[in-house]
Parts: structure tokens; C-alpha cells; sequence
């Protein structure tokens, strides 16, 4: 008989939240360019695992996007 082998696993790196790195306390709506990297192609709000923030600038991040997308700097939906 032969030994098992473990199996590798695939560990991947932790994402670090980019507003505590630059120590930003509110996400402002009218920086569209910064909401624009936290929207996919169809005009949805990234989640979290894939963005890489954390919970309390997720949920400002979110308010700010829905913020914008109100006064006409986001759309709705892409065309």
C-alpha cells in the first residue's frame, strides 16, 4: 500500500481594505472615479470578498454609490 499524499492547498492572500490604508473616515459620493473601481460592468455594487473592503466602508461605500447614482454621477445600469 502506499502512503497518502497530502493534498496542497491553495492559499490566497487577504485583501486589505483600501480606504483603512489611506485612513479615509467617509467615502464622499462626488469622487466618482473612486466609486467607479467598486462597480462592475453592468452597474452593480461589488461585494465585499471581491472588492476587499472592510464591513464599515463597505456599508459607506454602498450609501455613497446609491448616493450618486441619485444626483445623475453613477447610472442605474450600464448601457
Amino acid at each position: 500500500m502506499e502512503a497518502a499524499t497530502p493534498k496542497k492547498r491553495f492559499r490566497r492572500k487577504k485583501k486589505i481594505c483600501a480606504f483603512c490604508a489611506d485612513a479615509i473616515v467617509n467615502v464622499d459620493y462626488k469622487q466618482v472615479e473612486v466609486l467607479g473601481r467598486y462597480v462592475n460592468e453592468y452597474g452593480r455594487i461589488r461585494p465585499r470578498r471581491q472588492s476587499g473592503t472592510c464591513a464599515r466602508h463597505q456599508r459607506s461605500l454602498a450609501l455613497a454609490i446609491k448616493r450618486a447614482r441619485h444626483i445623475a454621477l453613477l447610472p442605474f445600469v450600464a448601457d
